[in-house]
């Protein structure tokens, strides 16, 4: 196992590969894994920052973040996405904490929400966020919003 690195770029940084292979991985996961037809492209790329995880020049890891205003009235973490292949290696504790530093670094807040999959809301619960609201479904998806501080 090599490791993993990251790199934030804002839509204008990225190269075509780059957003090739991003929009490859969120697909792969999203819509083929997790067998959901959505609207990927949604016009919001272009606002946010985005968090690649690369391992041997490779995109396995991604997460694009948002200012407060951006998205939503909150700072935000969205598209969280890991390889299959490469789950196990922690790579999605690895990504959520560099997203995380990487919103408080960029936008001097620590106040921070996600729309997370309902099955995944201990490993958010680990970095810091409670559920706030009931759960609804987001493209045929149970999710819950969550938010930090």
């Amino acid at each position: 196992m090599s490791l993993l690195h990251f790199e934030i770029k804002t839509f204008e940084e990225l190269s075509g590969t780059e957003v090739y292979k991003i929009l490859r991985l969120r697909a792969e996961v999203f819509v083929v894994e997790q067998d959901c037809v959505y609207q990927d492209i949604d016009d919001k790329d272009q606002k946010a920052l985005h968090i690649i995880g690369y391992k041997n020049s490779e995109i396995v890891a991604y997460t694009r973040i948002f200012d407060a205003g951006d998205y939503f009235d909150d700072a935000s973490i969205g598209r969280v996405v890991v390889s299959e292949k490469e789950r196990k290696y922690g790579h999605g504790h690895k990504l959520m904490s560099y997203s995380i530093k990487a919103v408080e670094e960029k936008f001097t807040t620590d106040k921070i929400k996600v729309s997370a999959q309902c099955y995944l809301k201990s490993f958010y619960e680990t970095h810091g966020f409670k559920q706030i609201g009931e759960e609804y479904l987001e493209d045929g998806i149970p999710h819950i919003a969550m938010i930090t501080s």
